[in-house]
């Protein structure tokens, strides 16, 4: 007996096999591709930076990525270790505030997938001083303060050895440590600080290692410094940063043309007042 052929209920079968099999392609992550290009393509990201002068600086690329089409809204933190564990986490989509030193170390701690996108700019580290003018007026057994972080340590000691007052086992590089020190005449003692703290701790020690912007922070002027590292070939430039799979999404090259351009300059140069110097 020949069964009679129902078209509604074949046309709902075949719906529901439709939309099974995209279930199945979905879930097996057939279709992840199209999914991951959609979710790249953002007109609205979040920019993990830190407080103080470079709120001004993003104000200006915030008008600039606007006119682009980019909406850029800047989430403000108060140390180094926030910002690439949000950015790790997607609280934000992208940073700006460290060097390549400072990131390879997080990766190697922290496992972070994160890349650089984008230079910035570069604030040369500086050796600062309520006491003594010059760094060889430092007496024996001083005490000078270093940020506690390994690349900024680093970067510290490198400068206390070009400045004269140690010397670093030879080729220990942006890698060193306190365990590199080789000579110390003075006999100088290193005590190490939060890099959020230690601009504000100058007047207590002898002198201290200070990061700029935290210099700037904490009130301390050109005057108070005595010794810088080169701004030629430093390897310490900023930049901005955003998880390896967003790499080449097309809203990150919207956001680095919005902070490499001659107006963001401008507003950078008034803010930093000539303690930073652009790096693109």
């Amino acid at each position: 007996m020949r069964t009679k052929f129902n078209k509604t209920k074949t046309r709902v079968n075949r719906a529901f096999f439709l939309a099974a099999t995209s279930a199945v392609m979905i879930s097996s992550g057939i279709l992840a591709p199209l999914t991951a290009a959609h979710a790249a393509d953002k007109t609205t990201i979040k920019v993990g930076i830190i407080s103080g002068e470079d709120e001004d600086v993003w104000r200006e690329v915030v008008k600039q990525a606007a006119a682009k089409g980019l909406t850029v809204k800047p989430v403000v933190f108060n140390d180094y270790n926030q910002p690439n564990e949000a950015l790790q986490n997607g609280e934000v989509d992208a940073n700006a505030f460290q060097h390549q030193p400072f990131l390879d170390n997080q990766i190697k701690v922290n496992h972070y997938d994160i890349v650089r996108v984008g230079y910035t700019a570069v604030w040369p580290i500086g050796l600062y001083s309520k006491k003594v003018k010059k760094a060889d007026e430092l007496k024996d057994g001083a005490v000078i303060g270093v940020p506690n972080d390994p690349a900024n340590e680093a970067r510290g000691l490198i400068l206390l050895e070009q400045s004269g007052v140690i010397k670093l086992k030879p080729g220990a590089g942006i890698f060193a440590t306190t365990a590199d020190i080789t000579e110390n005449p003075r006999h100088v003692v290193i005590k190490e600080l939060d890099s959020g703290i230690i601009g504000r701790s100058v007047p207590d020690l002898d002198a201290a290692i200070v990061n700029t912007d935290w210099a700037l922070k904490s009130g301390l002027t050109p005057a108070d410094r005595i010794a810088q590292e080169p701004v030629k070939g430093n390897p310490y430039n900023n930049f901005i940063a955003v998880k390896t799979e967003n790499a080449n999404a097309p809203w990150v090259k919207t956001l680095v043309s919005s902070y490499q351009n001659d107006d963001v300059k401008k507003v950078f140069d008034k803010v930093y007042k000539g303690t930073g110097v652009t790096a693109w």
